[in-house]
């Protein structure tokens, strides 16, 4: 199963995968969290912040999603993740994807702002510290018409938003498939 989280930045899609991951660790079950601003940082360095890069950068996350997820592992992928293209390609290439919209409105995160981001993406143009492509004020945001899952996070708690998800996961977890075959070596 992946978990394909979609959200502005400040949203709460790490907190709730990370939450998300103590519970389902807690009932046995394999997770693993693909973080965007980890894997930025360290598989994805090449690209920058153009509709193209940010696909690539998707894409590769799904691609290490597809193989844990082939190993039977729950597997989120928490990213901004803005264009719904990339997200349908996704669903449509792998196995067992479910897109997961985590929505907060933007006022509200512009006044939580806890990296600074919005902050330098709303100063003056032409100002050296201006960020002139943060999700959701300079660069588009597509909202998903269909996720598979809502998760607001300004009118909910971390812990109903983390019961939502689990519920959600455990209701729709597929069991690895397995074969008695044995290979033929002939």
């Amino acid at each position: 199963m992946i978990l394909l989280f979609c959200g502005l930045s400040g949203a709460g899609k790490t907190t709730l995968a990370r939450s998300v991951a103590a519970e389902l660790t807690s009932l046995g079950i394999k997770i693993e969290i693909i973080d965007g601003d980890e894997y930025r940082a360290a598989l994805c360095r090449d690209l920058g912040f153009s509709k193209e890069d940010r696909n690539e950068n998707i894409r590769r996350l799904g691609f290490v999603a597809s193989r844990f997820s082939a190993q039977g592992i729950v597997t989120i992928v928490s990213a901004i993740n803005p264009y719904d293209d990339i997200r349908q390609e996704l669903a449509e290439k792998y196995d067992h994807v479910s897109i997961v919209h985590v929505d907060c409105p933007v006022n509200q995160l512009i006044s939580r702002d806890t990296k600074g981001l919005y902050k330098r993406a709303l100063l003056p143009d032409g100002h050296p510290d201006k960020l002139t492509n943060l999700t959701g004020i300079n660069d588009r945001f597509e909202i998903p018409v269909n996720p598979d899952l809502y998760i607001d996070t300004c009118n909910y708690t971390i812990q109903q938003s983390t019961s939502s998800l689990l519920y959600y996961i455990i209701n729709n977890l597929h069991p690895v498939k397995q074969t008695n075959k044995i290979p033929s070596y002939s």
